[in-house]
């Protein structure tokens, strides 16, 4: 089924106002972080044609909960993919005071490639329901790359990588690569061995 879907209403309930209009009670915060990892779970296991009732039950709310959160399903795919992108921004900030500077930084690349399947089906669904992914993550990318360029800085300054490469090689070899495994359907092995030669093409020659 096409990733068009997420316009779809799914036979949602009237919904009467913006739950992001005035601060959420804790028990209300709860439910929304619970459905949140209960949708990036299913969306990431069965696609995100998976229906929103599929997500409550994991959640183990009601739909009505659901929707009271993200009144669409755009709403709730938006929410996941931003919730993703927060996160890769909090561990690189953790692993920039890492004892190993070389494998915080090649570590967290390859964190990146492995979990790129389910980001870049997040992102084409919510641009597939007409939404601007890049206006979407203005906030987050900005700050995703300064806490990538923190970990190229220290690997650099560590003698583990070029003095030569910068974040927009590093980012345009990262997106590259996981963009060719998500079209080629590579297995896990070949998807390790093209990181291992990507990575000997950014330390120190000799």
């Amino acid at each position: 089924m096409s990733t068009g879907c997420v316009a779809r209403r799914e036979g949602r309930p009237k919904v009467t106002a913006d739950a992001g209009s005035k601060p959420l009670r804790a028990d209300a915060r709860r439910n929304r972080e619970r459905v949140l990892r209960a949708a990036d779970s299913v969306f990431a296991a069965q696609g995100t044609s998976a229906p929103t009732e599929e997500v409550a039950r994991a959640a183990g709310v009601g739909i009505g909960t659901v929707f009271r959160h993200f009144p669409t399903k755009e709403a709730l795919l938006q929410a996941v993919l931003l919730a993703r992108l927060e996160h890769l921004v909090e561990q690189a900030r953790e692993l920039a005071g890492a004892e190993d500077p070389g494998e915080a930084f090649f570590g967290f690349l390859r964190h990146i490639v492995t979990e790129s399947a389910a980001k870049i089906a997040f992102a084409d669904a919510v641009a597939a329901a007409g939404i601007d992914v890049g206006a979407l993550a203005a906030d987050t990318g900005p700050r995703l790359r300064d806490a990538l360029g923190v970990l190229l800085e220290r690997a650099q300054r560590a003698a583990a990588v070029r003095a030569d490469v910068e974040v927009p090689e590093v980012h345009a070899l990262i997106v590259g690569i996981s963009r060719a495994a998500e079209l080629s359907g590579w297995d896990e092995s070949v998807r390790d061995r093209t990181l291992a030669i990507a990575f000997d093409g950014l330390r120190p020659r000799g």
